[in-house]
């Protein structure tokens, strides 16, 4: 069985990759240095006033124990699903009355010694051993199930949450609660993926506000959701940032978005881990789509989560569809679509989607794709060359590893036979045949002269940005190259800064 609960990165600064380094040398140190312990005071006062400003912030960007958690453990956790009764409210503050109760004794207990040479020592001693405590049993629990177990009830969260209801209570976070906002709810994929590497197994996609902003208040702001979103729609705004946000996204290629029905009519085996599964609509009966486009395919468990993929197809009438799935090594959508999903079997979908590789009015057109990516230049392919006047030249390069690999690699030769203004462009990393050109995707593309072209991209996100960091060098304007990607990526931003200030 997939496990649903993804291990990724959660380390993304230096604070947060070595701050595990001070829980160690308090709960450990402590012990033979007791004043060691008196730096908790200061953690505990940050922890709450950075709290009444923005949230549990702390806990997932600078606490030490969240450090160790995520950095050390994580690694090696059985990352299992969190009991809900340490989610529980009755939980959450039963512990946190019993170990408040108990501190406070302890503190009692050392203030016996106020004035005398031992008071720093028996206080900081308070503190390098509730210290040590969290280590081992939030430390045991984080093996045992996730590795944030711990934090579901830490005494400090609920501090936090304290401190920040307060903040709330006298409007005083109006502008520094920056809270996790989609830039648009119809761009989502619902493909669950933020749930799935959540450190505390909150479910964003399912529960963004009017204001499209996540308002759970056990969200840590850690911002793995964020570096994981396929669609890359995600960042922390406060409240009147998101609320602009929506108001200026563009919806185009999102508007039309609607639940469908579809009938499995044939399902295809491409090679021993793709397969080709085409679609009848049922219900709306005909669906207007563009080549570029994509839809949702909804999976059986959970029942509301879906997986993205490109149209395979151009079909004018609009009453059929195709798509191409990889299956993923330990996937868990594609294990179930390879497993469970059969010809004459009604699936629900949603679409049509995107508009980054959708045709633009152009004469002169270059697709780039390499491994899956090479999908939606299958319909593109027909669309294209379908209008008629007005195309005079198309350029498909198309890479993958070995010849094996080249899907479809019979019907684009075939275009190129048919269609002069087509030519289809093959090129594999790895050929075992000497008439296939060797190389990659910027291997073609550098003979010639792109100026004037209107590009499209989908692939792998290192072939995206080196690829763009290629056609800018040969002067393709940004405004001229479209790109889909199953990442978000941030270079290309930088890329385009570069460029403008060479």
């Amino acid at each position: 069985m997939v496990n649903y609960y993804i291990k990724t990165n959660r380390s993304f600064t230096v604070l947060r990759k070595f701050g595990w380094i001070f829980t160690m040398l308090v709960a450990l140190g402590g012990l033979w240095e007791p004043k060691l312990g008196l730096a908790v005071i200061f953690i505990m006062a940050g922890l709450t006033l950075t709290a009444f400003f923005n949230g549990r912030f702390w806990c997932g960007n600078i606490c030490p124990h969240g450090s160790l958690f995520d950095t050390l453990i994580h690694p090696i956790s059985r990352n299992a699903k969190i009991p809900g009764f340490l989610k529980s409210k009755a939980m959450v503050i039963g512990f946190f009355l019993f170990f408040m109760y108990n501190f406070t004794n302890r503190i009692f207990a050392a203030a016996q010694a106020w004035g005398t040479a031992s008071f720093p020592d028996r206080l900081g001693m308070v503190f390098a051993r509730t210290y040590l405590m969290v280590l081992i049993a939030g430390g045991l629990l984080a093996l045992l199930t996730n590795a944030r177990t711990w934090c579901q009830f830490c005494p400090m969260g609920t501090l936090e949450k304290i401190s920040y209801k307060a903040g709330k209570m006298f409007k005083a976070n109006n502008e520094t609660d920056h809270r996790l906002t989609i830039e648009a709810k119809e761009k989502c994929h619902q493909c669950g993926k933020c749930a799935r590497v959540c450190p505390f197994q909150l479910e964003p996609y399912t529960n963004f506000s009017d204001s499209n902003q996540f308002d759970d208040i056990n969200c840590i702001r850690c911002g793995t959701c964020v570096e994981n979103c396929p669609a890359g729609i995600l960042c922390f705004q406060n409240e009147r940032n998101a609320l602009e946000t929506q108001r200026s996204t563009d919806l185009e290629g999102y508007r039309d978005r609607q639940k469908i029905t579809a009938r499995i009519e044939e399902v295809n085996e491409l090679q021993k881990d793709i397969k080709e599964f085409v679609f009848s609509f049922i219900s709306p009966k005909i669906l207007p789509y563009k080549s570029g486009q994509f839809v949702l395919l909804k999976l059986k468990n959970p029942e509301d989560t879906f997986r993205a993929y490109s149209i395979a197809s151009y079909d004018h009438s609009g009453k059929s569809m195709r798509v191409i799935v990889k299956k993923v090594d330990k996937g868990f959508g594609t294990e179930q679509i390879f497993n469970d999903y059969k010809a004459g079997q009604e699936v629900e979908l949603e679409g049509p989607m995107g508009d980054e590789l959708v045709l633009k009015n152009h004469s002169k057109h270059l697709f780039i794709g390499n491994g899956i990516g090479m999908t939606p230049f299958i319909g593109l392919s027909e669309e294209v060359l379908a209008i008629g006047s007005g195309i005079d030249d198309v350029k498909f390069v198309h890479g993958q590893r070995t010849e094996e690999d080249f899907l479809y690699h019979e019907f684009f030769k075939e275009k190129e036979r048919m269609d002069e203004r087509f030519h289809y462009l093959p090129v594999a990393s790895r050929p075992k045949l000497t008439e296939t050109p060797k190389g990659y995707v910027m291997d073609r593309i550098k003979e010639y002269d792109l100026r004037d072209y209107q590009v499209y991209i989908c692939g792998s996100s290192k072939m995206i940005k080196d690829t763009v960091a290629l056609l800018l060098e040969k002067d393709v304007p940004m405004s001229q190259i479209f790109y889909e990607s199953e990442e978000k990526i941030k270079e290309i931003d930088q890329i385009k800064k570069e460029k403008q200030s060479a």
